[in-house]
């Protein structure tokens, strides 16, 4: 998956957008990566890839850290007719170029038929200046940072128009 980081950074470059970086130890899960990013301010993300159980829609949820998200509740705000399952990891490499434990909304550059819904959380526009949004770059042995600006000019270039959504933060979780 080192190639896909490269190609990541390449286009980060190429967009004019700087990130902070931090490296530690392979992680899988947010509660493992967080003791690695304690100085960071600003929005840690978790991200679930998802499938419509009716339909073959495809969904990439990202929100903070500390949200706990039900399934049912999201799926009835975005209108998903029959709720969510969780989409294969087979799926998830062949769409977004990553492994389970290395999912991040970055990923979307990759999903060039845009066959992949991208849905944030709200407090990624509610960031302050000094604030950033951070997720895994392709590889779950880093974590960059963006600012909230830089992260949704990106995302603009892939070509996504994402959805916004409030999770709120003591939800009851399926996930």
């Amino acid at each position: 998956m080192a190639e896909f980081r490269e190609q990541l950074e390449k286009t980060l470059n190429e967009l004019s957008i700087s990130t902070v970086s931090v490296d530690h130890p392979e992680v899988f899960t947010v509660d493992a990566m967080l003791p690695h990013l304690d100085q960071c301010k600003g929005l840690i993300t978790k991200n679930l890839f998802l499938k419509g159980k009716k339909k073959k829609d495809l969904w990439l949820i990202s929100v903070g850290h500390n949200k706990q998200v039900s399934l049912n509740e999201l799926s009835k705000k975005l209108s998903v007719s029959g709720g969510f399952r969780f989409a294969d990891e087979t799926l998830l490499e062949e769409k977004l170029c990553v492994k389970q434990g290395c999912v991040n909304p970055l990923s979307v550059l990759f999903d060039t038929k845009n066959s992949v819904t991208l849905v944030l959380d709200n407090d990624v526009k509610n960031l302050t200046d000094d604030e950033r949004v951070y997720c895994h770059p392709m590889v779950n042995t880093c974590t960059i940072g963006l600012t909230s600006q830089d992260f949704l000019k990106f995302v603009e270039h892939t070509g996504h128009s994402p959805r916004f959504v409030e999770v709120e933060t003591n939800d009851k979780a399926d996930s």
